[in-house]
């Protein structure tokens, strides 16, 4: 792989970690996971957040594309977009795969 793709590879890797970067969003993909699917009232009702940012919490991880979700009416319904956090996996698995303890 040369060198333009391995920095493709890592703007795409820097920009799913931030916006993996706060402990919402954390605590959103996990409680995405465990129920499988998700309407944003459920995800507010077990986040000690506001509406609002929980709801901005979700546009960023949409954004990043690492979650889908569709509005029908005033009902959102969110799931971990399974073929963004795959890859995500293997880059984070190729960078520090072969890390060895150095101290």
């Amino acid at each position: 792989m040369n060198s333009k793709q391995n920095l493709a590879d890592f703007d795409a890797l820097a920009a799913a970690c931030k916006a993996l970067a706060h402990p919402a969003r954390l605590a959103i993909l996990q409680t995405l996971v465990d129920r499988g699917t998700c309407v944003c009232g459920e995800i507010v009702c077990v986040m000690p957040l506001s509406q609002a940012t929980v709801s901005q919490h979700l546009k960023v991880l949409k954004e990043a594309g690492l979650i889908s979700g569709e509005t029908e009416g005033t009902r959102s319904c969110y799931c971990v977009n399974a073929t963004a956090i795959g890859p995500l996996r293997d880059q984070l698995t190729r960078l520090f795969g072969t890390l060895e303890t150095c101290c």
